[in-house]
């Protein structure tokens, strides 16, 4: 008899990865937190998905066509099955509902970058800088080939020449290391599993830090950054769903992390990450076993069912 608690293990571990994740991930410097949140979101995200298809395919395997390719014993299945038909049919009806919502969410994401790369194509460009004639100010970034960093008219009248510079170098980090794909991966991942939607912000937040931290090098001066950051948070920001701007996320929370000293690397926060995601694959690793040893007994006793026929 297979046991029902290991099948659903995954499911729990997955559970506790995301919710121990943004508090792990706000402990350790920025880029290394959101490396690690993107990576927990990942490994949670695909845990939930792949257990769900595995609790589905019990019940599907049970249907007579199906079973007959494989070939298993219905019977034999049936009876060893730990997961009742109810149930299994309602994690197939949920991998349905996540493959639809997924596609949905990456489309309107990627209709939504395009819409905001072609706006800013036709613009004047000078190098990866695209300057828009607006009083409102504003500054983000636009993922594409090439990238482009998009301030307005606005944005420079009210900055001085270093505060120019902070933005830049903040917006050309989210550019240079693909913060988009970051912010992408995340939102998607809540999308299959919603109990990560507390990560995806968390990892929004690592990945605002990040391109702060970045123009803090740059400039050479973290109190310059933090009040350019306060500034620019005061005026009005229309940039899209699609773009990275300078004064995304919980500003408050972003200035008073560049006032104090860095963050050092905190290396018990990355082994339990370490630890949380490796019992994660290590749980989905033991239902993927239990639920081979459960169809591999189905095909024997249809294979010893079928020998007498034989002769």
């Amino acid at each position: 008899m297979f046991w029902p608690v290991p099948m659903y293990l995954p499911l729990l571990v997955s559970a506790l990865l995301a919710l121990a994740a943004p508090w792990v991930g706000r402990r350790m410097p920025p880029r290394a937190g959101a490396w690690a949140m993107v990576s927990a979101a990942v490994v949670a995200a695909g845990t939930w998905v792949t257990e769900l298809a595995i609790l589905a395919f019990t019940a599907v395997g049970q249907v007579p066509l199906v079973a007959a390719q494989g070939p298993w014993s219905v019977s034999v299945l049936a009876a060893e099955d730990p997961v009742s038909r109810e149930v299994a049919a309602a994690c197939a009806g949920a991998v349905l509902v996540l493959l639809v919502s997924v596609s949905m969410a990456s489309w309107r994401r990627g209709r939504a970058l395009l819409g905001v790369w072609r706006e800013c194509r036709e613009l004047a460009v000078g190098g990866d800088l695209t300057v828009v004639d607006d009083p409102v100010p504003t500054a983000y970034a636009v993922l594409g080939m090439p990238g482009r960093v998009v301030i307005s008219s606005g944005m420079l009248r009210l900055l001085d020449a270093q505060e120019r510079q902070a933005v830049l170098a903040h917006e050309r980090a989210h550019l240079r290391h693909r913060h988009h794909l970051f912010s992408l991966v995340l939102h998607l991942a809540a999308v299959v599993d919603p109990l990560l939607r507390p990560l995806e912000r968390a990892g929004a937040f690592a990945v605002e830090r990040w391109a702060d931290e970045e123009a803090a090098a740059v400039v050479a001066d973290r109190p310059l950054v933090a009040r350019t950051i306060a500034r620019a948070a005061l005026a009005a920001n229309r940039a899209g769903r699609a773009a990275l701007s300078a004064t995304g996320g919980p500003v408050p929370q972003r200035v008073r992390a560049l006032l104090a000293p860095p963050m050092p690397r905190h290396n018990t926060a990355v082994v339990a990450f370490a630890l949380l995601m490796a019992g994660c694959c290590g749980s989905l690793a033991v239902t993927a076993h239990d639920t081979e040893r459960l169809f591999e007994a189905a095909m024997h006793a249809q294979s010893a069912a079928a020998r007498p026929h034989m002769h």
